[in-house]
């Protein structure tokens, strides 16, 4: 749970700080207009590329956690059978 806040932190902070940057970037930008414009547009586009692969690689490996928890907890589930028909067998 503490991990997923602060995930949320960090992209928190990276869409605050591609928003201010872009800000900046425009008032203080010596290009004209349409090329400022072109280059930000690309940027968010690589920006928001490279989140969706972020994103896709944590959901990958919060499956692949997920799934050997559930194969943890299956094989708790036997061993506590198993034992559990030992001992009434005794």
């Amino acid at each position: 749970m503490e991990n997923s806040k602060v995930t949320g932190k960090v992209i928190g902070g990276i869409l605050i700080g591609t928003i201010l940057g872009a800000a900046i970037g425009i008032l203080f930008a010596p290009m004209d207009g349409s090329k400022t414009r072109n280059k930000i547009a690309t940027g968010a586009k690589d920006l928001t590329e490279d989140l969706v692969k972020k994103m896709k690689s944590k959901g990958e490996s919060f499956a692949k956690k997920a799934e050997d928890m559930g194969e943890m907890a299956e094989d708790k589930v036997n061993n506590l059978k198993n034992h559990v028909g030992h001992r009434q067998n005794m």
